[in-house]
Order: structure tokens, then C-alpha cells, then sequence
């Protein structure tokens, strides 16, 4: 309760939360560091919202720590925790902004500089998070949609005739039709149910085009079926299968489907980056994206915004954060990526040796150190068509090396920045002392691990992007 009180709790920064709140004369809100406060402690004890609320009533440690032991009346109600939570989802979701993982990034750097961690060696992972769905076939996904907009027709009582159509009413009807009708053919009752869906759009004339569930009926019939001689059918797989991004299950929008690994994944992905040094490490950022976004990508935000560094740092991960534009990004930042593996097919050895312009564009020298006679740039490729003098090629000791492709007045070489700068990361993994830079990487995945097997991530009880990172 004492190192919470006297090192996190003043280290809350309330200002940014201020836009969640009316700037008009209006009754006092509960102090924002009591609440973020109070999330923190209800995940350290895995305690439910009522439980927080309960224990900072009848227990000291908990007043203690988040200083209200002088308070008439403890601050929290039943309501506070998740109104707030609703609130960091509404402005995310209006302004793209999400203020939580500010806040808790802040903190966990004041965090690191309290253990005495140094912030120099950085290491990153991913994780595939599932979402709490179900993962439907095509005619469950199409029958799902439908019977929620029927369903909304039916409780709102709108108006809509949903005559032959009452039956997605029925608690029922879903395993009716999905499981006991499979005497009938299964295109016959997939057929039934965009029939039933064309007929339920043509009722309503485009009048309900605001509402959830017929956003998501028409968002599925888009992907799932097409319309050909004034009918519509079933997209065929294969010839037409639906992308990653399509609906996978109507009570989850925001899932994507992935493969990783051999294995298929619906739901999300998480980028973690800890610091680590002698004194421990520490988790300082994460990202949460639906999970077709790739490792490439998550490297080139966190590049994005971190600021230069005035010592040489350090970044370690695997071979699928790759890419010449990110290690050149890093470079300006006075940041070096050390990848632990390699994806693609390795190059050559010598190319490490070729001297490049910084805009890739010149070949300056081959590893004999022979300038070469001119080069011409190919911008739809990014590679450099570099000439050297033909005897200088066909006597240089790299020839079974370089293989330059001999012609009657020069030797031809193709090459890219990319190519180069993945042969230097070929020789910087084969090097003695690399073993260092794979133990500290390692270290990562006990992280990914604890989050699954003890945190139960892919087992979170809310849906969609925003609840389930903020959770």
C-alpha cells in the first residue's frame, strides 16, 4: 500500500483526462488518480469491479494506498469504475485517442526509472489474442444476421411486416435449422436464408440503414454472397472466398481472421515492448490491433513516436520485424534493430561488404574497392544496376562471390539497400558473440506466455477493439 501510495499514485497524470469531463459548473467528479488507481489494484488481486468498491470501503491498505483514509465517505460507488471505462471507449472511439494507455505508459516508465532499469535494450513480441466469439460457418453467420435484424423489428416493434418471417423469433429456430434439418441440403437452407434476407431489406426500403443490425446483415451479405442474372447466391470458396477482414461473427464486428504458425486465429494482436537491463524489466508500451496487422508495422509506429535517443539503444525481436525502411528510421533515431532470426531467402555473404549512398540510389564501391563506371536506379524495384570495368571483374579474387554478370566492356551487378543491409544482419547473427542478444529476446516470450496461461487473455468477458485493449 505504501510504495502504490508514495511512488504510482502521484505519478497519475489527471490533466489528460480533463476532455472527458464538462468544463461547465457541474457536480464534482471522483478524482481521476482514485480511479486509475483503483484499476490497478483490482488487477493486481483479479478483483470485480463490486469487490474494489467493497474492499476500499473495509480495509485500510486499500485507503491507505490510494490516500482517502481521511475521506467522510469512500469515493468509489458501484457505478464509477465502469462509467469511466465507458467514457475512455466513447472518446477513443470519437477521437481515435485512447488516454489509459498513455497514463499507463507513463507510469510504467516512471516505474523503470524506480527500479533502476535502463531503458538503452528494448525488446518486442507479439501475441494473437482470440476473441470471445464463437467462429460460425457461412450459413450460421448468415443466419445470425438475420435473425438479429428480425429480432430488433419484432422487439422494437417498428412496424415491418415479418410475416414467413417470424420463426428467427424463436429461441429455438436456430438449431432447428442449423443442426436437426440436415436431411435437407445445406445450399437449399442457406439458399432459404438469403431469400429471407432479400425479402426482409425489400420490406424495409432502405429506412433502417442507420441501425446496427442491419449494417451488419448488409456488411454480410456483401462479403458472403454475389448477384448474378438478378439472383443473388453464395460466393463460391476459392473462387471468391471472402478476405481476412470480412464479418467472422455479428457480436464481434471489429474480428479479423489470421494464420500464424500453422495455426487460425479470429480476434486480435498485441505488440508488447519491454525494457530490461540488470535490474529486471519492465513492459513500458503495447499496441492492440485487430490481427491482420503485421510486426513490420507495429515496429514502424513504435518507431514512429519515439523520440531520439541521446545514448545508442537497442531494439531485439525476431526476423518478422524486418525491413530496410524501419532499420534507416531507427538509424536517425540513433536506435539499432537487432534481429534474432531472418525471414526470406538469405543473400550473399559479399553483398555486406558493397558501400551504398544513404538514399540507395548510388552503388559507391564493390568489396575490392573499385568505384563503378555508372549506375542507373530502378524506382519501381529499388534496386541499382551498378557497371564495373570488365577487367576489373573477371581478375577481382570476389568473382565466385559477387557473381556479376561478365559482359565485353563491363561486369553487371543488380543490388538494393535492402539486400545489403539484410546481409549485414546475416553477419551480425552468425557472429561469436550473438548468443547475448538471443537470451535477451527470450526473455520476452515468458511475458507473451503469462498473459495467456495466467491472465487468460484470450478469455476476456467483454467484445470489440476498444473494451477488450482496455481490459
Amino acid at each position: 500500500a505504501k510504495e502504490i501510495s508514495d511512488e504510482s499514485f502521484q505519478a497519475i497524470d489527471e490533466e489528460r483526462f480533463r476532455v472527458l469531463y464538462s468544463e461547465n459548473a457541474s457536480r464534482p467528479n471522483t478524482p481521476v488518480n482514485i480511479i486509475v488507481g483503483a484499476l490497478i489494484i483490482k488487477e493486481l488481486f483479479d478483483l470485480s469491479d463490486d469487490e474494489m468498491v467493497e474492499n476500499l470501503m473495509l480495509d485500510i491498505h486499500y485507503q491507505y494506498a490510494l490516500r482517502t483514509t481521511s475521506f467522510e465517505e469512500q469515493p468509489l460507488s458501484d457505478k464509477t469504475l465502469s462509467r469511466f471505462r465507458r467514457r475512455c471507449y466513447e472518446y477513443e472511439r470519437t477521437h481515435g485517442v485512447d488516454l489509459f494507455h498513455d497514463c499507463v505508459k507513463d507510469l510504467s516508465e516512471k516505474i523503470a526509472k524506480m527500479m533502476g532499469i535502463n531503458s538503452r535494450i528494448k525488446r518486442m513480441d507479439s501475441l494473437m489474442i482470440e476473441a470471445n466469439i464463437r467462429n460460425l460457418s457461412r450459413i450460421e453467420l448468415l443466419y445470425s444476421c438475420v435473425a438479429r435484424a428480425v429480432k430488433y423489428h419484432h422487439g422494437n416493434h417498428t412496424g415491418i411486416d415479418l410475416s414467413g418471417l417470424e420463426h428467427y423469433t424463436d429461441p429455438d429456430d436456430q438449431n432447428l435449422v442449423i443442426y436437426h434439418s440436415r436431411n435437407i441440403d445445406i445450399d437449399t437452407r442457406t439458399a432459404a436464408i438469403i431469400k429471407d434476407a432479400d425479402i426482409l431489406l425489400e420490406r424495409c426500403q432502405d429506412k433502417y440503414s442507420h441501425v446496427k443490425e442491419h449494417q451488419l446483415l448488409l456488411r454480410c451479405l456483401e462479403e458472403q454472397t454475389a448477384i448474378d442474372n438478378g439472383g443473388r447466391r453464395l460466393r463460391i470458396k476459392g473462387e471468391e472466398s471472402p478476405k481476412p477482414t470480412s464479418l467472422q461473427n455479428p457480436t464481434d464486428p471489429e474480428a479479423t481472421f489470421s494464420a500464424k504458425a500453422g495455426k487460425k486465429h479470429i480476434g486480435y494482436v498485441a505488440n508488447i515492448v519491454e525494457t530490461v537491463s540488470n535490474g529486471g524489466s519492465v513492459i513500458v508500451d503495447y499496441q492492440y490491433e485487430q490481427n491482420i496487422y503485421s510486426d513490420s508495422r507495429f515496429l514502424g509506429d513504435h518507431l514512429d513516436q519515439l523520440p531520439p535517443q541521446e545514448a545508442p539503444a537497442f531494439i531485439v525481436m525476431d526476423g518478422a520485424y524486418s525491413g530496410q525502411m524501419h532499420r534507416d528510421a531507427a538509424a536517425e533515431k540513433n536506435v539499432k534493430l537487432i534481429n534474432t532470426s531472418l525471414k526470406g531467402t538469405p543473400v550473399p555473404d559479399i553483398y555486406a561488404d558493397f558501400e551504398i549512398s544513404e538514399d540507395g540510389e548510388q552503388i559507391l564501391r564493390c568489396p575490392a574497392g573499385h568505384k563503378p563506371l555508372h549506375c542507373k536506379y530502378i524506382s519501381t524495384s529499388n534496386q541499382v544496376k551498378a557497371y564495373f570495368p570488365n577487367e576489373a571483374c573477371s581478375q577481382c579474387p570476389h568473382l565466385e562471390h559477387c557473381h556479376p554478370k561478365l559482359r565485353k566492356y563491363s561486369g553487371l551487378i543488380v543490388l538494393s539497400h535492402s539486400a545489403i543491409g539484410c546481409a549485414n544482419q546475416q553477419r551480425l547473427i552468425t557472429a561469436e558473440d550473438f548468443q547475448h542478444w538471443r537470451r535477451v529476446r527470450n526473455g520476452v516470450e515468458a511475458v507473451l506466455s503469462i498473459l495467456h496461461n495466467c491472465y487468460y487473455v484470450d478469455e476476456m468477458p467483454v467484445r470489440g477493439k476498444i473494451p477488450s485493449k482496455f481490459f
